[in-house]
């Protein structure tokens, strides 16, 4: 869901939870948007069946309550209907299987990224690196992310989900990111962008973003690690490639 926020680097859309929500919130990655079909389809075949399923029971009972049949059946074997339920639901689970694995295959494809980041989870706080913009001077950009208390937050911001530094993206671009633990158990998720990977300790998990749109995108650490495991969020914002180039350059400094 779409809340209208102030960005440092300009007015944006900031995408997170709201209260009473039930649906998703608005996709920013094809990948997000495939997984938004994918649950509605499915979706559409659990109705369907839920319905089927009741009548025939609603059916069942009202055809062999005992007023309607003195005299029980002695009916044992239906080989004609037992061939329909099963190569009826071999049918519905193989329809469901070919865009299911075409989206997992989308979720695990990288597409010669132009950017690469590395994300850290430490206990509890997340750390980034852009090593792309490494020199001799310099081991790349890199720096910390924490949440801001309840007491420091500006008027506009989101409780328990704004942090001190957020994770700067251009859209319209392929980007991969490297997911680790510094300690334990991890998750770096973000509903938004349909990114939900563990971070590992001694492991390099990575995923792939292709922002669609500007915009704030938040998160959260999705893998129990510890006591303030919900004091944890992800920022994710995405910006036109050149306020992303002055934003390099900026921390570049």
């Amino acid at each position: 869901m779409n809340i209208f926020l102030y960005s440092p680097l300009g007015f944006a859309f900031a995408d997170a939870a709201e209260p009473w929500q039930f649906g998703f919130q608005d996709p920013a990655t094809p990948v997000m948007q495939g997984l938004i079909n994918l649950h509605h389809d499915i979706f559409a075949f659990m109705v369907f069946i839920l319905l089927f399923v009741v009548w025939m029971l609603a059916r069942t009972v009202q055809k062999f309550h005992h007023t309607n049949n003195k005299v029980a059946s002695k009916i044992i074997h239906g080989t004609e209907i037992e061939i329909a339920w099963t190569s009826i639901p071999t049918i519905i689970l193989m329809i469901i299987a070919v865009p299911s694995f075409a989206l997992l295959y989308c979720t695990d494809e990288l597409v010669d990224p132009s950017v690469t980041i590395k994300a850290v989870g430490h206990q509890w706080y997340w750390s980034y690196e852009y090593s792309d913009y490494s020199n001799d001077d310099s081991g790349g950009i890199d720096f910390t992310s924490y949440m801001i208390p309840e007491d420091e937050l500006e008027l506009g911001q989101l409780r328990l989900l704004e942090v001190d530094n957020r994770v700067v993206l251009p859209i319209q671009t392929h980007i991969r990111v490297i997911i680790t633990s510094a300690d334990v158990l991890h998750s770096w998720a973000v509903p938004s962008l349909g990114v939900k990977c563990d971070a590992v300790p001694g492991r390099l998990n990575q995923t792939n973003i292709f922002l669609k749109r500007e915009g704030v995108f938040y998160g959260q650490c999705s893998e129990l690690c510890g006591a303030n495991h919900g004091f944890m969020p992800i920022v994710v914002e995405g910006v036109p490639l050149k306020q992303y180039i002055d934003w390099i350059a900026e921390m570049s400094i």
